[in-house]
């Protein structure tokens, strides 16, 4: 029995991580993962970017900006493959902002209710566009793109 190769080509990291090949060279491109060329011109991954690319893509699952998880795997060094410590340590910081995002959803979603049946969007009235009429005070036209 022969051990699993300490490298992986481009075509194997993405068929063992499950996106596509055009993915993995998006990642690399914005410094999320690392490879290097070898002699012949082909790109090889270190075995630990299997561990990068599951993490990037758990962490967009949950609606994390790829910007915001590169920054969080620039504090890692090049060729660390994430543990579940790093893991715990990301997630925890990215808590807070999803929680103020569902809550934001929340409220929007609750918002929406009282639109039904409307079908106006009334710029008074609307709950989700000027909620309360606030905007009436600073004069016509539009103030902001978005109430939150």
């Amino acid at each position: 029995m022969s051990l699993p190769p300490r490298e992986l080509t481009v075509g194997d990291l993405a068929r063992r991580s499950g996106v596509a090949v055009s993915t993995i060279h998006f990642y690399e491109t914005k410094g999320l993962i690392r490879g290097w060329r070898t002699a012949g011109n082909q790109r090889r991954y270190p075995r630990g970017m299997l561990r990068r690319v599951a993490v990037i893509k758990a962490a967009q699952r949950t609606g994390i900006p790829l910007a915001v998880i590169a920054e969080a795997m620039a504090k890692l060094p090049e060729d660390h493959a994430p543990s579940a410590a790093d893991w715990r340590a990301m997630s925890s910081a990215w808590r807070a902002e999803l929680d103020a995002r569902i809550l934001t959803l929340t409220r929007l979603r609750d918002a929406l209710t009282e639109c039904i049946g409307c079908g106006c969007l009334s710029l008074t009235a609307c709950p989700l566009r000027n909620p309360g009429d606030a905007m009436s005070g600073l004069g016509p036209g539009a103030r902001l793109l978005d109430p939150s």
